[in-house]
């Protein structure tokens, strides 16, 4: 099975750099990211679209949707849950630390990091029981650190920072 996994559009908290995990909608640079998106991809097949039910995913979503297939969401697919962190400027934390997979700073509730994966590879491994070939996932970037772990393992350093998806960028995997 072909997965695209796509990351929302720019929403105002990627803009001032902070933690968000609320449901913000995507600004109007994350409309015509998205916009320009579906452009790129509309000659992709894909089976379905399963999306974060966060709105800034479920509305790049609905955009990207070229073939105008059906859109289902999954709780799983939610950016990584911030906690205490919410609505905080992301220089609170130590970034490069913050997104270490081996971590044991708790920086306040945030969630976990290999509980996030947790989450991911359920999601993935439930996937792979479906009848699709080719299915388009929209989420967060902090999902896609967590793909990147699936697909390629815990970096040595556990460092996940740099490994996120950029507002609306697409990569492709095979499950």
């Amino acid at each position: 099975m072909k997965i695209y996994l796509v990351r929302h559009g720019q929403c105002e908290s990627n803009v001032i750099g902070r933690y968000n995990f609320v449901n913000e909608d995507i600004n109007e640079v994350g409309i015509k990211q998205a916009e320009d998106l579906r452009e790129k991809i509309k000659d992709i097949d894909y089976d379905i679209v399963i999306s974060s039910p966060l709105i800034r995913a479920l509305h790049t979503a609905e955009i990207i949707n070229a073939n105008n297939k059906k859109i289902i969401t999954d709780e799983r697919l939610v950016e990584r849950k911030h906690g205490s962190l919410e609505g905080k400027s992301v220089d609170v934390t130590d970034r490069d630390d913050y997104w270490n997979y081996y971590t044991n700073t708790k920086y306040g509730t945030e969630e976990r990091i290999p509980d996030l994966c947790n989450r991911i590879k359920e999601f993935l491994d439930e996937l792979k029981t479906k009848d699709y070939k080719s299915v388009l996932v929209v989420a967060h970037s902090g999902v896609s650190k967590a793909f990147y772990v699936y697909f390629n393992g815990i970096p040595n350093d556990g460092r996940l920072l740099n490994l996120g998806l950029k507002n609306t960028e697409i990569k492709d995997y095979e499950l």
